[in-house]
């Protein structure tokens, strides 16, 4: 057997993904990127009505709250992700809702001086207003400290080896939200599934006038056609008999959207009444919103790659939405989703708002990395937000068909962290141990807080006489570490940034992947950054990067 050449296994490490149609800043014909941007709309949707329709019925909530919590979340994602677009990072990315507050609300909903409330309607008035309070201190802390530079000295512990089990978790840790999903309705789930690997993958060469029509609207045509099939099973009865959860993950019928929501309603800040304010409240928020800028961390490394761009500097990260302010140097995203949370907060969306992880594995599943597709979307959000009927349509397509999809966009997005260490030695041993760990951790951990809401009773011991764990003694303490340590791309990083740190740094910068990772430090690292990154209508000129 001729013996094989080194050259002939070996992938050189290449700092752009291959076969990128449209990166950043180059576009697609109007036509395609109106269609593009929908996909992105219809995609954003799944959070959008998910995160309502839990909450708002155990605030007390009927339809007709439920239809306007999602059309005012949908609004502002609308907001954000436009502004994140032009001023903010500039990325391609959808800023929507954050599953990582739901445990702080969860607390706040359960408070005995809310949930005492006899009256429905009240206390979902008086729940939202706590949950508004909350969302707007924590925000305000949050800019605080990304002004005050903290994270931007944390951040430069990171290295390749340390951030892609951290981005890799971005994708991982959400499998909960995949399978287990698909499966409560399997005859819906799994053709989408197959259909959507079929399209957007094995057919994804097919082309008509030069175009690849499947890969690139392979996730419109997909729910088109498995929503119609929903429909025909829902119309013809086949969930007449069905369990509840069976119904609830099947029909097209029962989220109740189309005939709650209005014809036209814009939303508006306070519209559910002055906000209140309690520490205890805004205390376990405050976790949440480190948790979502870890999360946003990871994504916006992950997008840049997906757009074929420069990873974005410590100044283009820290810039956001709060561009107005003179910036200093910083390696912080803190401030652009300091002002996003602010905007829940005053709009009453009932939750907080981080990077998309769906529409970023969009971005590598389409090969459409354009600035423009995400503008276009922030648009058909904003439109169909207030035009409620049209919107509610939209907003029925049920939950195991997007639950199909993020099985593939998920792992996508868990791929792009793990392309990192090809600029790394993973023939270390060192390198293997980090990330090996930290992905464990990232996972098991996580899993272990689930089931553990009182992490402190179980430290002190605190159990009644017939042997059962007590309540929880402390429990804005424990919504703290609960919502941090149930994070697998927080965990993730807190023990990989520590291993990366302390463990024979001593000559392992060339292993780190150290030499590439440097000059994307700063602005001018490389001057592609102006390509990417600069502002719109030289907005540079007053606003210079540092």
């Amino acid at each position: 057997m001729a013996q094989v050449k080194p050259e002939e296994i070996s992938h050189p490490p290449m700092e752009q993904l291959q076969g990128c149609e449209y990166c950043i800043d180059s576009n697609p014909p109007w036509g395609e990127a109106i269609i593009l941007g929908f996909q992105h709309y219809i995609l954003a949707l799944g959070t959008a009505v998910m995160i309502p329709s839990v909450l708002v019925p155990m605030m007390g909530g009927n339809d007709g709250d439920k239809v306007r919590v999602v059309q005012t979340l949908l609004f502002v994602t609308g907001i954000n992700t436009l502004l994140q677009s032009l001023f903010g990072t500039r990325l391609p990315t959808v800023i929507g809702g954050s599953y990582a507050f739901v445990i702080p609300i969860m607390a706040i909903i359960q408070d005995s001086s809310l949930s005492g409330i006899t009256d429905g309607h009240e206390r979902f008035l008086q729940t939202m207003r706590a949950i508004q309070g909350a969302l707007i201190v924590s925000s305000s802390i949050q800019i605080i400290l990304g002004y005050s530079q903290l994270w931007g000295i944390f951040s430069r512990f990171f290295s390749p080896v340390g951030m892609a089990p951290v981005v890799a978790l971005l994708g991982f840790g959400l499998f909960e939200r995949g399978f287990p999903v698909v499966g409560r309705c399997v005859e819906v789930g799994l053709p989408m599934l197959i259909l959507f690997v079929v399209l957007s993958q094995y057919l994804k060469n097919v082309q008509i006038k030069e175009i690849p029509i499947l890969e690139r609207f392979s996730l419109f045509i997909c729910i088109a056609l498995v929503w119609a099939y929903a429909q025909i099973l829902t119309s013809g009865g086949a969930y007449k008999h069905s369990s509840q959860v069976t119904q609830i993950n099947c029909r097209t019928d029962r989220a109740n959207l189309i005939s709650s929501a209005p014809w036209i309603k814009i939303p508006y800040p306070l519209q559910w009444g002055a906000p209140t304010f309690n520490v205890g409240h805004s205390f376990g928020m405050v976790a949440a919103v480190l948790v979502s800028l870890v999360e946003s961390t990871a994504a916006y490394k992950a997008a840049a790659r997906l757009a074929s761009a420069t990873p974005p500097p410590a100044h283009i990260l820290s810039r956001g939405i709060g561009w107005q302010a003179v910036q200093t140097e910083k390696d912080a995203c803190d401030e652009h989703q300091g002002i996003g949370i602010l905007l829940d907060g005053l709009f009453g969306t009932g939750t907080g708002s981080t990077v998309s992880v769906e529409n970023v594995g969009l971005l590598g599943s389409t090969r459409i990395g354009s600035r423009r597709v995400i503008q276009i979307s922030s648009g058909f959000m904003i439109f169909f937000s207030m035009l409620g009927k049209f919107g509610a349509l939209f907003a029925s397509i049920p939950f195991t068909i997007f639950a199909a999809v993020y099985c593939v966009l998920f792992g996508l997005v868990a791929a792009v962290g793990l392309s990192f260490l090809q600029f790394t030695n993973m023939n270390s041993m060192r390198n293997l141990f980090i990330v090996g760990v930290s992905i464990f951790l990232g996972l098991s951990v996580p899993e272990y807080f689930s089931g553990t809401p009182c992490l402190l009773n179980v430290v002190l011991r605190t159990r009644t006489l017939d042997g059962f764990v007590s309540p929880c003694t402390n429990s804005h303490f424990n919504d703290y570490i609960n919502t941090i340590f149930s994070s697998p791309p927080t965990v993730g990083l807190i023990v990989a940034v520590f291993l990366d740190n302390t463990l024979e740094v001593k000559n392992a910068a060339k292993d780190r992947g150290m030499p590439w990772w440097v000059p994307f430090r700063s602005f001018k690292g490389d001057s592609r950054n102006e390509e990417f990154y600069s502002l719109p209508f030289g907005l540079n000129r007053f606003f210079p990067p540092s």
